[in-house]
């Protein structure tokens, strides 16, 4: 599992969660089988929606961390390292294959997180959207 994958499972709840949940609804309703792939195959179900920052502001800590606008401080507050190391292997994982910390680079990689979190079901509020 990756560092973005950590960040979302803190927000959203383990993945591991949701498909059980996800499964159980599934067996006592019955349904038509999907397409299983090609033009026009049925999509998954979207999730509803999670409020990104109502999850984080209720989260321990958020009253003294900037998470709104500093990756450090939003790994922090999902309870991961956000050494450098961690922060690197997280803007590879998004697509920066050169990182070196430098403050344009954390707010590129803040925003990057924003943005799949939001692909992901999240709703980001709108001063965090690019």
């Amino acid at each position: 599992m990756g560092i973005f994958s950590s960040i979302k499972n803190a927000i959203f709840g383990d993945d591991e969660e949701e498909q059980a949940a996800a499964a159980a609804p599934a067996a006592t309703t019955p349904a038509a089988a999907p397409k299983a792939s090609g033009f026009g195959a049925a999509k998954a179900a979207p999730k509803s929606e999670v409020d990104i920052a109502e999850v984080l502001d209720a989260k321990d800590g958020s009253d003294t961390l900037n998470w709104r606008t500093s990756i450090v401080d939003l790994m922090k507050l999902v309870g991961l390292d956000p050494s450098y190391e961690n922060r690197k292997e997280l803007a590879t994982e998004l697509g920066d294959a050169d990182y070196s910390g430098k403050a344009e680079e954390n707010i590129w990689l803040h925003k990057q997180v924003m943005t799949k979190l939001a692909d992901a079901g999240g709703r980001i509020p709108a001063e965090l959207r690019d």
